[in-house]
């Protein structure tokens, strides 16, 4: 029955989340609640400047059937009720314990999961709650707000009875957000001022480039402002984060979008969330973060990869040419290149005979693209040649891992391997491949990619790698030819945010499954996790994991 059958005098916005959570699978009867405590951070800005606020709240409220709940940008409880004790235990009984997380798809129309859905105040009253255990209760819900960044933060509650509901309770708990706003303020502009101090400390009388980032601040010095492209900014980015995982400092060597080499210390500013960057050049040669394989000059190379990620442009580099990264139609062979160059697809239209007739017939260096689908007849014969040596041949592929029968014995039979990583694990290089991609497309000095920007491609898989990044380039610049690229100028597919760690490929296999399977069911979970023969918890903790949303799948 749908929802609107049976409740019909529903205001609009409590009848659309009812509608939400029925399309997400969620029945009636019970919440299907996740607790992550683990994931709680005690010690976060957002509880730092919400402690004072929720200490005199609790004070006013006193023995009064009232409870104030607090939960974070993800709609987690970051912090146990305060307010009457007999209350308090009915909630918990309910999951509103440290690290319940408070989703419509898992607990249903309540102020903090629904008001995390809508990022504004609301109040549900009694049967207006979508579970049944929910509906003794009436509660407000009010988004926290950074008042510098306009970003949610969290989203604090008031929970009662359903017979002790009153009207001042919204406002109430409104002047609560803004109090929790204002600590953040303060919080944030005490952060900017030590992150002035550690700049201006680190720049003083020196002419090297200085730079500090934070996820709001960006201060450098003219060095540094004339050393650094803003695409850069994305992997110092990720430096800091992997530096706030390990260390408090440390020195790297970096190689930025330019080409330049240098080295980098990296210091966190304490109490902050800010790094500070100091560039020198390199007295001794340091480990470059970023590398391109190159290619050996043997008589027999194998070069592996998945499609799209450069093989071509690999192998036509050991005859001294030269290819647009990515680009399939230097493919060819021109004139007087002094490459053979074969389709082993071909095989199978022309006919083995023929096709290996031509093939003995060339000259020069010999290439043989997507070797691995050769037919069988046609890898002996290859692998014969190979053996006999005294000329150059070099074979293209899927990874030698994916390798079986006569193709892995072809590919063993080769002097030298050169294994093409997929983009999706060379997320490090996308600044510099944008760049020379750019440059290619003729518009190098007239087009620049935002942090943000490139942080959005960083986040997609990549399945048709190098290639794919150039045809999303490609359609980038034929509406925008000149100033700055930000996710919106992206194909809409690709306008996605920043994942927060790098997947494995079984993980990166398990987000595709999954956002294909909510793609087929319109973005119901439930008929989703029957597909996929999981539970819907673990259907919510996988898409919670994998950074799944409906809007993105």
């Amino acid at each position: 029955m749908l929802t609107s059958e049976i409740t019909p005098s529903l205001r609009p916005e409590i009848a659309l989340s009812w509608r939400r959570c029925e399309m997400s699978g969620l029945g009636p009867a019970a919440p299907d609640l996740r607790i992550e405590p683990d994931e709680v951070d005690p010690r976060s800005r957002l509880v730092a400047a919400a402690q004072p606020v929720l200490e005199h709240l609790a004070e006013q409220l006193g023995d009064a059937d009232y409870c104030v709940i607090l939960a974070d940008r993800e709609s987690r409880l970051v912090d146990v009720p305060i307010g009457a004790r007999t209350l308090r235990g009915r909630l918990e009984a309910l999951g509103v314990v440290t690290g319940g997380v408070f989703m419509e798809e898992t607990t249903g129309t309540n102020s903090i999961a629904t008001v995390y859905e809508l990022r504004h105040g609301l109040a549900v009253h009694g049967e207006e709650h979508y579970l049944e255990p929910f509906k003794r209760f009436s509660c407000y819900g009010h988004p926290i707000r950074h008042p510098a960044t306009r970003r949610l933060e969290g989203v604090l509650d008031i929970t009662c009875l359903a017979e002790n509901d009153s009207p001042l309770l919204g406002p109430f708990l409104a002047r609560a957000a803004s109090d929790i706003e204002e600590r953040l303020l303060l919080s944030a502009r005490r952060a900017q001022q030590h992150m002035l101090a550690a700049f201006q400390a680190a720049a003083a009388g020196r002419t090297r480039p200085v730079l500090v980032l934070s996820e709001g601040v960006v201060l450098a010095n003219p060095a540094a402002a004339e050393l650094l492209d803003p695409i850069d900014h994305l992997r110092l980015r990720e430096l800091a984060a992997d530096l706030g995982r390990q260390h408090r400092s440390e020195e790297r060597g970096i190689e930025l979008s330019s080409g330049r080499h240098l080295h980098v210390r990296l210091q966190a500013i304490t109490s902050t969330d800010g790094t500070l960057f100091e560039f020198t050049d390199p007295g001794q040669a340091l480990p470059v973060l970023v590398s391109r394989p190159q290619a050996p000059a043997s008589t027999s190379v194998y070069i592996g990869g998945e499609p799209g990620t450069g093989r071509t442009t690999t192998a036509r580099s050991l005859a001294g040419e030269t290819a647009i990264p990515g680009d399939a139609s230097t493919a060819r062979t021109p004139a007087g290149t002094g490459i053979a160059t074969f389709d082993a697809s071909e095989a199978a239209v022309l006919g083995e005979a023929a096709w290996l007739a031509d093939l003995e017939r060339s000259t020069g260096l010999l290439l043989v693209e997507d070797a691995h689908v050769l037919p069988d007849a046609c890898a002996v014969r290859l692998r014969r040649l190979i053996e006999r040596a005294g000329r150059r041949i070099v074979l293209t592929g899927a990874p030698f891992a994916e390798l079986a029968g006569s193709a892995a014995a072809l590919a063993a039979e080769c002097a030298s391997r050169v294994e093409l990583a997929a983009l999706r694990d060379r997320t490090g290089e996308l600044p510099g491949l944008v760049r020379a991609m750019l440059d290619d497309l003729g518009v190098g000095d007239q087009v620049r990619f935002t942090p943000a920007a490139l942080a959005a491609l960083a986040a997609h898989p990549w399945p048709g790698n190098l290639r794919e990044l150039r045809t999303v380039l490609r359609a980038v610049v034929a509406h925008r030819s000149a100033g700055d690229v930000t996710p919106r100028d992206l194909p809409e597919s690709y306008q996605v945010s920043p994942r927060l760690r790098r997947m494995t490929p079984l993980e990166r296999a398990e987000h595709d499954a999954i956002a294909a399977a909510l793609r087929e069911h319109d973005g119901n979970k439930l008929r989703t996790a029957q597909q996929l023969g999981i539970s819907r918890t673990t259907l919510y903790n996988r898409m919670r994991a994998l950074k799944i949303t409906v809007s993105n799948s």
